[in-house]
């Protein structure tokens, strides 16, 4: 049996199993949980035509100026550097999902997309999937209500929230390769209220997936995108994002769905213009990290609080680590309440 720790130590990719036993009792939607936005960019085909998700006035540019315009691209399209794996060691545990398929590409194969095309979907799951099943044989378990439960089980929260060029053929294909690669990891969809660590350890789930597109409806392991509202504050401005973020969390619901506060900076046309040479990162991520990580720092999670927090770029600042220490803020509060 092993000795769950008073409190919350490094960030690790065993950070879940770490937690206090009082934490993982709580819902997970009251727990902070570090994620990633367009957790999929960390590498892009500059070979491939740009994505049906660009205004066709991108598209005509890199037609015309096809290299330069694709080396643009990159520089603005590229949110993340870390792998899946990396990001899933890093302590990320929630990934932001877009996909499209290839028009005029035989087939139903579907790809990550951020203005450019990504790697393979099904390569991305099957790199989280061999993440989730890393450590079964090992043999360490903790006691709860007499169930002996492992470890070192994994959970991961996937949101396909956009979609591109895909009709239903390429939906049924997506939504079967996720049943093909999770198999009996995929929570069914339920009352979020019941989703705590315990539970899905009890259940052996790790892998919840939201899907936002009515192709998965009738699918019980696909939960709706209404049980996972990001909502987004597309500035470029920190001071209007942080007063966006604080208003939305006191908009959020306490019942009823998890909720994602998007810590991100969205370029505009303009912005692109103004750090053509530089790119996302340097030009408008670097300088305004500082500013947004104040803020994550003094946040709290729980009831009327922060649940999924995403960043750009993870790897700038200790992201997931300051995220996942927003939790010993509940532990205290648990503690004080039971003296």
């Amino acid at each position: 049996m092993r000795t769950r720790p008073a409190g919350i130590g490094n960030v690790h990719a065993d950070w879940m199993g770490s937690l206090p036993s009082i934490l993982s009792a709580m819902p997970l939607k009251y727990l902070a949980v570090p994620g990633s936005h367009d957790s999929f960019t960390f590498w892009v085909d500059v070979h491939a035509p740009v994505g049906p998700d660009q205004k066709s006035y991108v598209k005509y540019l890199a037609t015309m100026f096809s290299v330069l315009a694709k080396k643009v691209m990159v520089k603005w399209s590229m949110t993340q550097n870390l792998t899946f794996r990396e990001q899933l060691d890093a302590g990320i545990r929630y990934f932001d999902l877009r996909v499209s398929s290839k028009p005029g590409e035989p087939g139903n194969e579907i790809y990550f997309i951020h203005g450019l095309f990504g790697h393979k979907v099904r390569d991305g799951l099957l790199e989280i999937n061999s993440f989730l099943s890393r450590h079964k044989k090992e043999h360490l378990f903790y006691s709860t209500d007499e169930l002996l439960i492992p470890f070192w089980i994994k959970v991961v929260l996937l949101d396909f929230n956009h979609y591109y060029a895909m009709d239903e053929d390429h939906h049924v294909y997506l939504i079967r390769m996720l049943q093909e690669v999770f198999g009996s990891k995929l929570c069914s969809d339920c009352a979020v209220e019941n989703i705590t660590l315990n539970y899905l350890w009890e259940k052996k789930y790790q892998v919840i997936v939201f899907y936002h597109h009515p192709s998965a409806q009738d699918i019980p392991v696909m939960w709706p995108g209404n049980k996972i509202p990001a909502p987004w504050a597309n500035t470029t401005e920190p001071n209007k994002l942080i007063q966006f973020l604080e208003t939305t969390l006191k908009e959020r619901n306490k019942q009823g769905s998890f909720h994602v506060t998007q810590a991100i900076l969205t370029p505009t046309a303009n912005t692109v213009a103004k750090g053509l040479v530089w790119g996302l990162r340097e030009y408008l991520v670097e300088r305004n990290l500082p500013t947004i990580m104040s803020w994550v720092q003094s946040q709290r999670p729980g009831v009327d609080g922060v649940n999924i927090i995403t960043s750009d770029f993870v790897e700038l600042t200790d992201f997931a680590n300051i995220v996942i220490k927003l939790n010993n803020l509940l532990l205290s509060e648990s503690e004080r309440k039971s003296r």
